[in-house]
Protein backbone atom coordinates (compact mmCIF):
# COMPACT_ATOMS: atom_id res chain seq x y z
CA UNK A 1 0.00 0.00 0.00
CA UNK A 2 1.48 3.53 -1.22
CA UNK A 3 1.56 5.69 2.24
CA UNK A 4 2.15 9.27 2.17
CA UNK A 5 5.71 11.29 1.03
CA UNK A 6 7.01 14.06 3.62
CA UNK A 7 5.86 16.52 1.37
CA UNK A 8 2.80 17.61 3.43
CA UNK A 9 4.60 17.68 6.42
CA UNK A 10 7.77 20.25 4.52
CA UNK A 11 5.09 22.11 2.94
CA UNK A 12 3.35 22.67 6.26
CA UNK A 13 6.33 23.80 7.56
CA UNK A 14 7.03 26.05 4.73
CA UNK A 15 3.80 27.96 5.08
CA UNK A 16 3.84 28.00 8.91
CA UNK A 17 7.33 29.87 8.55
CA UNK A 18 5.81 32.25 5.64
CA UNK A 19 2.94 33.14 8.43
CA UNK A 20 0.14 31.13 8.13
CA UNK A 21 -1.32 29.69 11.55
CA UNK A 22 -1.06 26.16 10.32
CA UNK A 23 0.32 23.29 12.36
CA UNK A 24 -0.56 19.22 12.39
CA UNK A 25 -1.99 17.42 15.08
CA UNK A 26 0.31 14.00 15.56
CA UNK A 27 -2.10 10.88 16.24
CA UNK A 28 -0.24 8.96 18.57
CA UNK A 29 -2.29 5.59 19.17
CA UNK A 30 -2.80 2.00 17.77
CA UNK A 31 -6.47 2.15 18.92
CA UNK A 32 -8.94 0.86 15.66
CA UNK A 33 -11.53 3.57 16.65
CA UNK A 34 -9.02 6.23 17.21
CA UNK A 35 -7.43 5.96 13.96
CA UNK A 36 -10.60 5.98 12.63
CA UNK A 37 -12.10 8.93 14.01
CA UNK A 38 -9.25 10.96 12.75
CA UNK A 39 -9.34 9.31 9.75
CA UNK A 40 -12.98 10.53 9.70
CA UNK A 41 -12.07 14.26 10.45
CA UNK A 42 -8.91 14.45 8.28
CA UNK A 43 -11.08 13.47 5.02
CA UNK A 44 -14.07 16.15 6.50
CA UNK A 45 -11.00 18.68 6.16
CA UNK A 46 -9.31 17.86 3.44
CA UNK A 47 -6.08 17.39 4.90
CA UNK A 48 -3.60 14.92 5.40
CA UNK A 49 -3.58 12.45 8.70
CA UNK A 50 -0.28 11.72 10.88
CA UNK A 51 -0.03 8.73 12.98
CA UNK A 52 2.83 7.84 14.99
CA UNK A 53 3.75 4.92 17.00
CA UNK A 54 6.14 4.82 19.85
CA UNK A 55 9.51 2.46 20.38
CA UNK A 56 7.09 0.98 23.47
CA UNK A 57 4.85 0.70 21.26
CA UNK A 58 5.82 -0.50 18.01
CA UNK A 59 9.25 -3.06 17.69
CA UNK A 60 10.87 -5.65 16.39
CA UNK A 61 9.88 -7.43 19.44
CA UNK A 62 6.24 -6.59 18.96
CA UNK A 63 5.77 -3.91 21.98
CA UNK A 64 3.23 -3.57 23.72
CA UNK A 65 0.76 -3.57 21.01
CA UNK A 66 2.30 -6.98 19.47
CA UNK A 67 2.88 -5.48 16.30
CA UNK A 68 6.38 -4.42 14.55
CA UNK A 69 6.67 -1.48 12.26
CA UNK A 70 5.38 -3.43 8.80
CA UNK A 71 2.52 -4.94 11.06
CA UNK A 72 1.10 -1.88 12.19
CA UNK A 73 1.83 0.15 8.73
CA UNK A 74 -0.90 -2.88 7.36
CA UNK A 75 -3.01 -2.28 10.68
CA UNK A 76 -3.36 1.42 9.55
CA UNK A 77 -3.72 0.72 5.68
CA UNK A 78 -6.85 -2.01 6.40
CA UNK A 79 -8.58 0.62 8.69
CA UNK A 80 -8.17 3.44 5.74
CA UNK A 81 -9.55 0.84 3.63
CA UNK A 82 -12.16 0.22 5.72
CA UNK A 83 -12.92 4.00 6.38
CA UNK A 84 -12.22 5.16 2.50
CA UNK A 85 -9.52 7.33 3.59
CA UNK A 86 -6.78 7.41 0.97
CA UNK A 87 -3.56 5.86 2.14
CA UNK A 88 -1.63 8.36 0.00
CA UNK A 89 -2.60 10.99 2.81
CA UNK A 90 -1.65 9.08 5.54
CA UNK A 91 2.30 10.06 7.10
CA UNK A 92 3.75 7.67 9.28
CA UNK A 93 5.73 8.81 12.13
CA UNK A 94 8.26 7.03 14.81
CA UNK A 95 7.96 8.79 18.20
CA UNK A 96 11.15 8.26 20.60
CA UNK A 97 12.98 6.33 18.57
CA UNK A 98 15.96 5.10 20.35
CA UNK A 99 17.33 2.64 23.00
CA UNK A 100 14.65 3.30 25.43
CA UNK A 101 13.32 -0.20 25.64
CA UNK A 102 16.80 -1.39 26.52
CA UNK A 103 18.03 1.25 28.57
CA UNK A 104 19.01 -1.06 31.50
CA UNK A 105 21.66 -3.03 28.78
CA UNK A 106 24.63 -2.02 28.17
CA UNK A 107 25.21 0.61 25.29
CA UNK A 108 26.01 -1.63 22.76
CA UNK A 109 23.72 -4.09 22.95
CA UNK A 110 20.98 -1.27 23.47
CA UNK A 111 22.40 1.12 20.68
CA UNK A 112 22.20 -1.89 18.24
CA UNK A 113 18.55 -2.87 18.71
CA UNK A 114 17.78 0.81 18.64
CA UNK A 115 19.31 0.97 14.90
CA UNK A 116 17.34 -2.42 14.18
CA UNK A 117 14.23 -0.68 15.30
CA UNK A 118 15.20 2.63 13.17
CA UNK A 119 15.82 0.69 10.26
CA UNK A 120 12.50 -1.32 10.94
CA UNK A 121 10.47 1.88 10.84
CA UNK A 122 12.02 3.79 7.71
CA UNK A 123 12.05 0.03 5.67
CA UNK A 124 8.10 -0.25 6.51
CA UNK A 125 7.51 3.29 4.76
CA UNK A 126 7.80 5.92 7.73
CA UNK A 127 8.72 9.28 6.65
CA UNK A 128 9.12 11.37 9.95
CA UNK A 129 11.81 9.86 12.49
CA UNK A 130 11.98 11.15 16.29
CA UNK A 131 15.54 10.31 17.20
CA UNK A 132 15.52 9.73 20.74
CA UNK A 133 18.72 8.63 22.85
CA UNK A 134 18.51 10.98 25.80
CA UNK A 135 18.49 8.35 28.37
CA UNK A 136 21.91 7.02 30.45
CA UNK A 137 22.22 3.38 29.13
CA UNK A 138 23.61 0.45 31.54
CA UNK A 139 23.76 2.19 34.26
CA UNK A 140 25.08 4.79 33.66
CA UNK A 141 24.32 7.88 36.53
CA UNK A 142 23.54 10.49 33.88
CA UNK A 143 24.02 11.57 29.65
CA UNK A 144 25.76 14.98 28.66
CA UNK A 145 24.00 17.04 25.46
CA UNK A 146 26.80 15.47 23.36
CA UNK A 147 26.44 11.70 24.00
CA UNK A 148 23.07 12.54 23.19
CA UNK A 149 23.76 13.66 20.31
CA UNK A 150 26.07 11.78 18.95
CA UNK A 151 23.96 8.73 19.46
CA UNK A 152 21.23 10.43 17.37
CA UNK A 153 23.30 10.54 15.38
CA UNK A 154 24.44 7.53 14.97
CA UNK A 155 20.45 6.12 14.58
CA UNK A 156 20.38 8.68 11.94
CA UNK A 157 22.90 7.14 10.22
CA UNK A 158 20.91 3.72 10.61
CA UNK A 159 17.99 5.30 9.04
CA UNK A 160 19.09 6.75 5.94
CA UNK A 161 21.01 3.26 5.50
CA UNK A 162 17.94 1.80 5.02
CA UNK A 163 16.11 5.03 3.11
CA UNK A 164 17.65 3.98 -0.03
CA UNK A 165 14.65 5.68 -1.89
CA UNK A 166 15.77 7.88 -5.47
CA UNK A 167 12.93 10.38 -4.91
CA UNK A 168 13.77 13.23 -2.22
CA UNK A 169 10.19 13.33 -0.87
CA UNK A 170 10.65 9.66 0.79
CA UNK A 171 13.42 10.42 2.33
CA UNK A 172 12.96 10.25 6.18
CA UNK A 173 12.30 13.98 7.72
CA UNK A 174 13.81 13.83 11.50
CA UNK A 175 12.99 15.59 15.03
CA UNK A 176 15.21 15.94 17.52
CA UNK A 177 15.32 16.51 20.97
CA UNK A 178 13.15 14.81 23.70
CA UNK A 179 12.56 17.34 27.30
CA UNK A 180 9.46 15.31 27.34
CA UNK A 181 8.90 12.95 29.74
CA UNK A 182 9.56 9.26 28.81
CA UNK A 183 7.04 7.04 26.69
CA UNK A 184 4.01 6.30 28.94
CA UNK A 185 3.59 9.82 30.94
CA UNK A 186 4.81 11.30 33.87
CA UNK A 187 4.57 9.09 37.25
CA UNK A 188 3.66 12.07 39.93
CA UNK A 189 2.42 15.82 39.74
CA UNK A 190 4.93 18.66 38.01
CA UNK A 191 4.63 21.26 40.33
CA UNK A 192 7.78 23.73 39.38
CA UNK A 193 7.31 22.61 35.29
CA UNK A 194 9.03 25.22 33.42
CA UNK A 195 9.64 25.63 29.71
CA UNK A 196 12.93 24.55 27.84
CA UNK A 197 15.55 27.59 28.47
CA UNK A 198 16.15 29.30 24.94
CA UNK A 199 20.25 28.14 25.64
CA UNK A 200 19.19 24.84 25.93
CA UNK A 201 17.10 24.24 23.02
CA UNK A 202 20.32 26.17 21.26
CA UNK A 203 23.11 23.95 22.60
CA UNK A 204 20.06 20.86 21.31
CA UNK A 205 20.26 22.25 17.91
CA UNK A 206 23.97 23.04 17.50
CA UNK A 207 25.56 19.87 18.87
CA UNK A 208 23.32 17.83 17.09
CA UNK A 209 23.82 19.77 14.09
CA UNK A 210 27.61 19.35 14.80
CA UNK A 211 27.33 15.36 15.31
CA UNK A 212 25.49 14.83 12.26
CA UNK A 213 27.84 16.57 10.08
CA UNK A 214 30.86 14.99 11.67
CA UNK A 215 29.36 11.55 10.53
CA UNK A 216 28.73 12.88 6.97
CA UNK A 217 25.15 13.34 7.33
CA UNK A 218 24.79 16.86 6.07
CA UNK A 219 21.94 16.17 3.70
CA UNK A 220 20.22 14.21 6.45
CA UNK A 221 20.55 17.48 8.84
CA UNK A 222 18.97 19.12 5.75
CA UNK A 223 15.64 17.00 6.72
CA UNK A 224 15.99 17.71 10.16
CA UNK A 225 12.36 19.72 10.49
CA UNK A 226 11.04 19.70 14.29
CA UNK A 227 12.92 20.39 17.73
CA UNK A 228 11.16 18.67 20.44
CA UNK A 229 11.05 21.07 23.60
CA UNK A 230 8.92 21.74 26.80
CA UNK A 231 6.60 24.41 26.23
CA UNK A 232 4.88 24.13 29.56
CA UNK A 233 2.02 22.03 29.52
CA UNK A 234 1.69 18.64 30.66
CA UNK A 235 -0.81 16.37 32.53
CA UNK A 236 -1.04 13.40 35.30
CA UNK A 237 -3.52 10.81 37.06
CA UNK A 238 -5.55 13.83 37.85
CA UNK A 239 -4.24 17.75 36.89
CA UNK A 240 -3.85 19.38 33.63
CA UNK A 241 -0.92 21.87 33.77
CA UNK A 242 -2.39 24.78 31.42
CA UNK A 243 -0.51 26.25 28.59
CA UNK A 244 0.96 29.94 29.45
CA UNK A 245 2.36 31.69 25.89
CA UNK A 246 4.12 34.26 28.13
CA UNK A 247 6.13 31.79 29.38
CA UNK A 248 7.36 30.27 26.17
CA UNK A 249 7.84 33.51 24.44
CA UNK A 250 11.46 33.25 24.20
CA UNK A 251 11.05 29.97 22.00
CA UNK A 252 9.08 31.16 20.04
CA UNK A 253 12.05 33.79 19.23
CA UNK A 254 14.74 31.15 19.12
CA UNK A 255 12.97 29.36 16.58
CA UNK A 256 12.19 32.52 14.51
CA UNK A 257 16.12 32.14 13.90
CA UNK A 258 15.77 28.78 11.51
CA UNK A 259 14.36 28.80 8.35
CA UNK A 260 13.36 24.92 7.75
CA UNK A 261 12.36 24.38 12.17
CA UNK A 262 9.49 24.05 14.14
CA UNK A 263 8.85 23.06 17.05
CA UNK A 264 7.19 19.70 18.31
CA UNK A 265 4.92 19.67 21.26
CA UNK A 266 4.41 16.24 22.91
CA UNK A 267 1.51 15.64 26.15
CA UNK A 268 -0.78 18.36 24.79
CA UNK A 269 -3.12 16.17 25.59
CA UNK A 270 -6.44 18.12 27.51
CA UNK A 271 -5.69 21.55 26.96
CA UNK A 272 -7.98 23.99 25.78
CA UNK A 273 -8.46 24.47 21.79
CA UNK A 274 -7.72 28.19 22.67
CA UNK A 275 -4.56 26.84 24.48
CA UNK A 276 -3.95 24.63 21.29
CA UNK A 277 -4.12 27.80 18.93
CA UNK A 278 -2.24 30.01 20.81
CA UNK A 279 0.68 26.79 20.57
CA UNK A 280 0.33 26.99 16.84
CA UNK A 281 0.86 30.09 16.71
CA UNK A 282 3.67 30.54 18.63
CA UNK A 283 5.30 27.62 16.23
CA UNK A 284 4.57 24.50 17.85
CA UNK A 285 3.10 23.59 14.56
CA UNK A 286 3.12 19.75 15.52
CA UNK A 287 0.84 18.57 18.38
CA UNK A 288 1.17 15.54 19.72
CA UNK A 289 -1.73 14.03 20.82
CA UNK A 290 -2.77 10.21 22.21
CA UNK A 291 -4.76 9.65 25.43
CA UNK A 292 -6.98 12.59 24.95
CA UNK A 293 -8.47 10.26 22.27
CA UNK A 294 -8.36 7.34 24.83
CA UNK A 295 -9.94 8.94 27.09
CA UNK A 296 -12.85 9.91 24.79
CA UNK A 297 -12.97 6.64 23.31
CA UNK A 298 -13.31 5.36 27.07
CA UNK A 299 -15.89 7.93 27.99
CA UNK A 300 -18.30 6.81 24.76
CA UNK A 301 -17.49 3.35 25.98
CA UNK A 302 -18.21 3.43 29.67
CA UNK A 303 -22.19 5.78 28.29
CA UNK A 304 -22.62 2.55 25.92
CA UNK A 305 -22.19 0.38 29.15
CA UNK A 306 -24.14 2.44 31.13
CA UNK A 307 -26.84 2.62 28.49
CA UNK A 308 -26.51 -1.43 28.24
CA UNK A 309 -27.18 -1.61 31.69
CA UNK A 310 -30.30 0.89 31.70
CA UNK A 311 -31.84 -0.52 28.57
CA UNK A 312 -31.16 -4.26 29.27
CA UNK A 313 -30.72 -4.95 32.97
CA UNK A 314 -26.87 -5.74 33.15
CA UNK A 315 -23.54 -5.12 31.54
CA UNK A 316 -20.72 -6.96 31.84
CA UNK A 317 -17.63 -4.76 29.82
CA UNK A 318 -16.61 -3.02 33.11
CA UNK A 319 -16.20 -5.78 35.60
CA UNK A 320 -14.16 -8.14 32.66
CA UNK A 321 -11.99 -4.69 32.07
CA UNK A 322 -11.31 -4.08 36.17
CA UNK A 323 -10.70 -8.07 36.40
CA UNK A 324 -8.00 -8.23 33.39
CA UNK A 325 -6.20 -4.63 34.93
CA UNK A 326 -5.96 -6.19 38.68
CA UNK A 327 -4.62 -10.01 36.64
CA UNK A 328 -2.23 -7.52 34.66
CA UNK A 329 -1.34 -4.50 36.80
CA UNK A 330 2.20 -3.85 35.08
CA UNK A 331 0.85 -0.80 33.13
CA UNK A 332 -0.89 0.85 36.10
CA UNK A 333 0.34 0.21 39.44
CA UNK A 334 3.50 2.29 38.85
CA UNK A 335 1.90 5.15 37.94
CA UNK A 336 -1.35 5.54 40.75
CA UNK A 337 -1.11 6.55 44.54
CA UNK A 338 -3.50 6.12 47.41
CA UNK A 339 -5.82 3.22 49.37
CA UNK A 340 -8.12 0.94 47.22
CA UNK A 341 -10.73 2.91 46.49
CA UNK A 342 -8.35 5.80 44.86
CA UNK A 343 -6.63 3.24 42.75
CA UNK A 344 -10.01 2.02 41.74
CA UNK A 345 -11.13 5.43 40.65
CA UNK A 346 -7.80 6.03 39.20
CA UNK A 347 -8.11 2.87 37.02
CA UNK A 348 -11.26 4.07 35.56
CA UNK A 349 -10.68 7.96 35.68
CA UNK A 350 -7.80 8.95 35.36
CA UNK A 351 -5.98 11.30 32.79
CA UNK A 352 -3.10 10.01 32.40
CA UNK A 353 -5.79 6.67 30.73
CA UNK A 354 -3.61 3.62 31.77
CA UNK A 355 -6.44 2.10 30.61
CA UNK A 356 -5.76 2.29 27.12
CA UNK A 357 -3.33 -0.61 27.61
CA UNK A 358 -6.27 -3.13 27.58
CA UNK A 359 -8.49 -2.49 25.37
CA UNK A 360 -6.65 -4.70 23.17
CA UNK A 361 -6.56 -7.68 24.90
CA UNK A 362 -8.67 -10.67 24.04
CA UNK A 363 -11.14 -10.72 26.79
CA UNK A 364 -11.92 -7.13 26.60
CA UNK A 365 -12.26 -6.98 22.96
CA UNK A 366 -14.68 -9.77 23.12
CA UNK A 367 -16.48 -8.18 25.83
CA UNK A 368 -16.77 -4.86 23.83
CA UNK A 369 -17.65 -6.45 20.78
CA UNK A 370 -20.49 -7.95 22.63
CA UNK A 371 -22.17 -5.03 23.78
CA UNK A 372 -22.17 -3.49 20.39
CA UNK A 373 -23.87 -6.43 18.90
CA UNK A 374 -26.59 -6.15 21.78
CA UNK A 375 -26.73 -2.44 20.98
CA UNK A 376 -26.90 -2.71 17.16
CA UNK A 377 -29.44 -5.29 17.57
CA UNK A 378 -31.69 -3.70 20.01
CA UNK A 379 -31.39 0.48 19.64
CA UNK A 380 -31.68 1.69 23.32
CA UNK A 381 -34.25 5.03 23.34
CA UNK A 382 -32.95 8.37 22.44
CA UNK A 383 -33.50 9.30 25.99
CA UNK A 384 -30.75 7.19 27.58
CA UNK A 385 -28.53 8.46 24.78
CA UNK A 386 -29.53 12.42 25.71
CA UNK A 387 -28.75 11.15 28.95
CA UNK A 388 -25.11 9.73 28.87
CA UNK A 389 -23.91 11.02 25.29
CA UNK A 390 -26.32 14.33 25.14
CA UNK A 391 -23.70 16.08 22.04
CA UNK A 392 -24.13 12.95 19.99
CA UNK A 393 -28.06 12.88 20.75
CA UNK A 394 -28.38 16.49 19.53
CA UNK A 395 -26.33 14.88 16.35
CA UNK A 396 -28.58 12.13 15.94
CA UNK A 397 -31.74 14.49 16.19
CA UNK A 398 -30.32 16.60 13.33
CA UNK A 399 -29.34 13.96 11.23
CA UNK A 400 -26.02 13.99 11.11
CA UNK A 401 -25.57 10.53 12.64
CA UNK A 402 -27.28 7.37 13.69
CA UNK A 403 -28.11 5.62 16.54
CA UNK A 404 -25.44 2.72 15.95
CA UNK A 405 -22.91 2.09 18.64
CA UNK A 406 -19.85 2.47 16.63
CA UNK A 407 -21.23 5.61 15.35
CA UNK A 408 -21.34 6.89 18.69
CA UNK A 409 -17.80 5.92 19.67
CA UNK A 410 -16.34 7.83 16.96
CA UNK A 411 -18.50 10.82 16.94
CA UNK A 412 -17.39 10.98 20.71
CA UNK A 413 -13.57 10.75 19.88
CA UNK A 414 -13.57 13.28 16.89
CA UNK A 415 -15.08 15.66 19.37
CA UNK A 416 -11.17 15.73 19.92
CA UNK A 417 -9.81 15.63 16.90
CA UNK A 418 -11.86 18.23 15.81
CA UNK A 419 -10.29 20.65 18.67
CA UNK A 420 -6.90 19.68 16.82
CA UNK A 421 -8.09 20.53 13.27
CA UNK A 422 -8.97 23.76 14.24
CA UNK A 423 -6.00 24.90 16.69
CA UNK A 424 -3.89 23.89 13.83
CA UNK A 425 -5.71 25.76 11.08
CA UNK A 426 -7.59 22.65 9.13
CA UNK A 427 -10.69 23.01 10.11
CA UNK A 428 -12.51 26.32 10.50
CA UNK A 429 -15.00 25.11 13.55
CA UNK A 430 -14.60 22.69 15.99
Amino acid sequence: MQFSSSLPLTRMIAEHKRGATLGLPSICSANRYVIAACMHQALADGSPLLVESTCNQVNQYGGYTGMDAATFTAHLGEIAKQVGFPSQRLILGGDHLGPYPWAAEEEASAMDKARRLVKDYVEAGYVKIHLDASMPLGGESEIDPVTCAQRAADLCQAAEEASRQSDPAARPRYVIGTEVPPPGGVKETQSTLQATRSEDAQQTLEVTRHAFWQRGLGDAWDRVIALVVQPGVEYGDDFVTAYQREKAAHLACVIQEYPNLVYEAHSTDYQTPTALRQMVEDHFAILKVGPALTYAFREAVFALAAIEKEWRGESHLLDILEAAMQANPGYWQGYYRGDERQLAFARKYSLSDRIRYYWARPEVQAALGELIERLEQSSPPLTLVSQHLPVQYWDIRQGRLHNDPRELILAKIQEVAAQYAWACGLSSSI
